[in-house]
């Protein structure tokens, strides 16, 4: 279990960021991993093959169908989902080793993951949506992308459908200013983690001195 700076121990957190592509979710995951050493980021499983120069273990864990199904028919996977014919998952149990020892997890997922996680662990899972600026402005963002129109198209239709869910997440954030919204993405990881909860020392403190009262 790691300590606070106070030194107290608590349970890491779920910390899911969501967006529609072009918003900047990418370069905030980035960031946030950069700034902070307590964080990880969630690898998940794969059945899709390896992109060149992914590597197995960091980027995904690559599996067969047959092993994607045993670990789905054994509950090994706190999510998983169909995404255009791979299938993708959360193993269940690195995520709750880190939890237990007080490491934080992100997740970069879509609205799906998001959903199944916080049906998998409520009380670890804090969601926060990337919202872009404006419809205009995150067409322009795949445009400089050089992505073909229809292509681009596509992600429009996705965006839209993307941002629809915006109102299950507990955060959400407008990424107007990328330094402005990343701080904004800080404090709130800040702020849960100090949530009573959480902070597993300050409650057996507590308790202490109330019992040293009476």
């Amino acid at each position: 279990m790691s300590n606070d700076v106070h030194g107290f121990s608590r349970r890491g957190l779920m910390f899911v960021l969501s967006s529609p592509s072009g918003a900047g979710k990418t370069t905030l995951t980035r960031r946030l991993m950069n700034s902070d050493p307590r964080a990880a980021l969630s690898v998940s499983a794969t059945t899709r093959p390896p992109r060149p120069g992914e590597v197995d273990g960091k980027d995904y864990h690559f599996l067969d169908e047959t092993a994607f199904e045993r670990m789905a028919q054994d509950g090994a996977f706190l999510e998983w989902a169909l995404v255009f014919g791979n299938r993708y998952g959360t193993p269940r149990a690195a995520v709750e080793d880190r939890l237990t020892k007080g490491s934080d997890v992100v997740f970069d997922v879509d609205w799906q993951g998001a959903r199944a996680l916080e049906a998998a662990a409520p009380d670890d899972v804090v969601r926060v949506f990337i919202l872009p600026p404006s419809v205009e402005e995150l067409e322009r963002r795949l445009m400089i992308r050089g992505d073909p129109a229809d292509v681009i198209a596509r992600r429009m239709d996705r965006a839209v459908a993307e941002i629809s869910h915006w109102p299950e997440y507990d955060y959400v954030l407008v990424n107007d200013d990328v330094d402005r919204c990343f701080t904004d993405l800080i404090t709130i990881f800040a702020a849960e983690r100090l949530r009573r909860e959480r902070q597993i020392g300050v409650g057996e403190l507590a308790a202490l001195m109330c019992r040293r009262d009476a």
